[in-house]
């Protein structure tokens, strides 16, 4: 049986069709109010007199490839109440099919709301016209501004965290609300005044998850001292890594005396290798240069003066950080090194042949590469640890160090071994950083005192006390379910929506689409 219905079904209800006009690209329909009284806005009394008729023409949704306008005829009635201010009334429509003075109707406005939520101005106003929606990117984004509404639920856990206005010049504050897994507020900055403040508004708040940075947490204790802190895991975990990274940076000297790599042979380096060698010179001389003046007691400030170096530079040299002698970059054949090791223990040593075999399965990278990393592996496995003459770089140490013995290659465990014995420390910094990281997968918080005793005799000291000073939240962390995963989420969906209207939006029209689009 075919389906049959007319124009009465497609318009919005309440209204009835008196006539359709179609033009080429428009349909124009003539409808009127299906009730026959209408309410006095002012005093509610419901009117039976027609004073008069006039016309709105809003648009509505589009059919069949054409645009459609509403030609709505629209009765003005005279209300009877004696000393009713209002005597003359226009009749008023359900906000769903339309709003007082809106020029579409309200599912019209529904779509072109949630366009401007996905998409931004724009981008909205692009594909609007390919749906025959014809609205402009000011429309789409001030129904967005319009239309968002600020979230009233009681919050009791939440997650808050700074983002980036503009990297490393301006930030601003997110909070989420972890329970409910949704934005409910953003800050112009992160000033402790600006979230304490906020805080403040917020008493029934018991939970909050940060990260380790003072100043949240700061404000937070003032604002809610009775409230949970909860330092993010995710941040603990990296803090652990950086902290024996940096170990390993620091006894780098000591490292390379133990590798027999203290004395580097020129003749024996590629020329690659050979103009990072120089420049490794030349930083030691700037470094020697600085420790000098460090050690005549002249301040930063005056060592950057004489030296004519950077304020950082002489910072970090003087806190004690060095370099590299060789610097290690990404690779192209960093996806194939598992190939590449197979087929070197199954015999095959020619660069050419291995080369082939790595094109059969996708490489796209030269011949030359696969030879070099040939000339490279053949040159490490001739190695002794007696005679090492190149010390890998601090990065590639601690990553190495932190693997089991059973995914190195044999000059790799060669390396971690003259290490290991060369270094001490080294190893008990790993094994405590290991167990940190256990710790706070395992739940076992009540390790964490024990943890912090061992810790500070050695090389991640400044992990320890940095652990010391935020003890009660890391604690936390470790028993708490709650994490600032949630919210670094948001900060990405937040940095997505930002660029996509080419950080142009000022905070409003970014907390209206956060929150509008949950």
């Amino acid at each position: 049986m075919a389906l049959r219905f007319g124009f009465a079904s497609l318009i919005p209800l309440g209204l009835e069709v008196d006539g359709v006009d179609e033009g080429k690209n428009t349909l124009v329909v003539t409808a009127r109010s299906s009730a026959t009284t209408a309410a006095c806005p002012l005093c509610g009394v419901v009117s039976h007199r027609v004073q008069s008729h006039y016309v709105r023409q809003p648009s509505d949704l589009p059919c069949a490839g054409r645009l459609v306008r509403l030609r709505l005829l629209v009765r003005r009635f005279r209300c009877g109440v004696p000393g009713c201010r209002r005597e003359v009334f226009a009749e008023r429509f359900d906000t769903t099919v339309l709003a007082e003075r809106a020029r579409r109707t309200g599912r019209l406005e529904e779509i072109v709301h949630h366009l401007g939520l996905a998409l931004g101005g724009r981008p909205g106003a692009g594909f609007a016209q390919r749906l025959m929606l014809p609205v402009s990117n000011d429309t789409l984004l001030r129904v967005v501004r319009r239309r968002a509404l600020p979230r009233t639920e009681t919050l009791a856990v939440i997650g808050i965290d700074d983002w980036a206005w503009k990297r490393n010049h301006r930030y601003g504050t997110i909070i989420c609300d972890l329970e409910r897994r949704r934005v409910v507020a953003l800050l112009p900055d992160r000033e402790q005044a600006t979230a304490e403040a906020w805080l403040r508004g917020h008493p029934g708040i018991s939970i909050v998850s940060r990260d380790r940075g003072g100043g949240y947490g700061e404000a937070i204790a003032r604002a809610l001292p009775g409230a949970i802190q909860v330092a993010d895991r995710w941040h603990l975990m990296e803090n652990a890594s950086a902290a024996f990274l940096d170990a390993v940076r620091l006894s780098m000297r000591t490292i390379r005396n133990a590798l027999g790599a203290a004395t580097v042979d020129p003749a024996l380096l590629t020329s690659a290798e050979r103009l990072q060698y120089e420049g490794f010179l030349r930083r030691e001389d700037t470094t020697r240069q600085i420790m000098a003046l460090k050690e005549a007691g002249h301040p930063i400030k005056e060592i950057v003066r004489r030296t004519r170096h950077s304020r950082k530079l002489v910072r970090h040299t003087v806190r004690g950080a060095r370099g590299d002698v060789f610097r290690v970059r990404q690779s192209s054949l960093e996806a194939y090194l598992p190939v590449l090791d197979a087929e070197w223990a199954a015999g095959c040593r020619n660069g050419a042949e291995l080369w082939r075999r790595l094109t059969d399965q996708g490489f796209r990278g030269s011949q030359r590469v696969v030879s070099e990393w040939t000339t490279r592996r053949r040159r490490a496995d001739q190695m002794q640890a007696q005679g090492l003459m190149k010390a890998p770089s601090a990065r590639t140490l601690a990553r190495l160090m932190g693997m089991g013995r059973d995914h190195l290659t044999k000059a790799d465990t060669v390396i971690v071994a003259a290490v290991e014995a060369g270094v001490p420390g080294l190893a008990d910094a790993r094994t405590l950083v290991e167990r940190f990281q256990i710790m706070i997968r395992t739940k076992a918080a009540a390790r964490l005192d024990g943890w912090i005793e061992h810790a500070r005799a050695s090389l991640i000291a400044p992990l320890a006390r940095g652990v010391t000073k935020d003890v009660a939240a890391i604690r936390a962390a470790i028993i708490q379910p709650w994490s600032n995963g949630q919210t670094e989420g948001q900060i990405t969906r937040l940095k997505m929506i930002k660029r996509q209207m080419y950080g142009r939006a000022k905070l409003d029209l970014l907390e209206a689409r956060l929150i509008g689009a949950v």
